[in-house]
């Protein structure tokens, strides 16, 4: 089990997941290396290709691949590229489709309470932006080669538009989604219900971009329930 996170997402963002599962699955979290890519190299495939290494480097098969907002972008173009090599694919706040972020102007970018926003706007309950999670962001957007690389790797993910690639992944997806998600709106996961041909779609009521971590419990049974019903198909 490979989780990807997203573009201003921590390792700690899946720690209920790896809690839940890490007595049944073998669990790699690797850190996507968003700061190191080359400024002119394709962003997107850049990550793709660092994590088929990854995948080779530690002789992963029939890997499960859950991806939040650019991870699931991520898992998406690698299951496209490498399809013989993933068993599963879950999906949850992809980006691919239609993203809607904004980083901010660079005026902007060192004050806490305009980060302390764009961080709350991530959730349905304003309350889970908490100072952790606000000096975390702070501490890319402050810094300038940070900041300009995450801008650089937004970018590449509104450009790359994955709408033609999904008819082709043919392994299982299940889409976990948030109704009240503002970065990628729940129409954008029946987008991806509709594209992809062995799709299936659970919506959490009252959750933003980020259901692992604002629904832990609910998203923790469905992904459950999910690898239960693939194992004995």
């Amino acid at each position: 089990m490979i989780l990807l996170h997203g573009l201003f997402g921590r390792l700690s963002n899946w720690e209920t997941v790896i809690d839940h599962f890490k007595t049944s699955y073998d669990i790699h979290v690797p850190a996507l290396p968003i700061f190191d890519s080359p400024p002119k190299a394709d962003q997107l495939l850049y990550l793709t290709s660092f994590l088929d290494n990854y995948i080779q480097q530690h002789c992963l098969k029939d890997v499960i691949l859950i991806g939040n907002s650019l991870g699931g972008h991520v898992a998406i173009l690698y299951a496209s590229l490498h399809g013989d090599k993933v068993k599963e694919l879950v999906l949850t706040g992809s980006s691919g489709l239609y993203e809607n972020t904004n980083i901010g102007a660079f005026p902007r970018r060192s004050s806490y309470d305009y980060i302390r926003e764009r961080v709350a706007y991530t959730f349905y309950n304003p309350a889970m932006a908490t100072e952790e999670l606000v000096l975390e962001v702070m501490e890319v957007t402050t810094d300038s080669a940070k900041c300009l690389c995450t801008i650089r790797m937004a970018k590449s993910a509104q450009r790359n538009y994955v709408a033609d690639l999904l008819p082709g992944i043919e392994v299982p997806v299940w889409l976990i989604w948030g109704k009240e998600d503002k970065v990628t709106p729940v129409h954008v996961a029946y987008e991806f219900a509709d594209l992809l041909p062995h799709a299936h779609l659970t919506v959490f009521d009252e959750c933003g971009h980020v259901p692992m971590m604002e629904k832990p419990d609910h998203f923790n049974a469905v992904l459950s329930s999910y690898l239960r019903v693939q194992k004995t198909n």
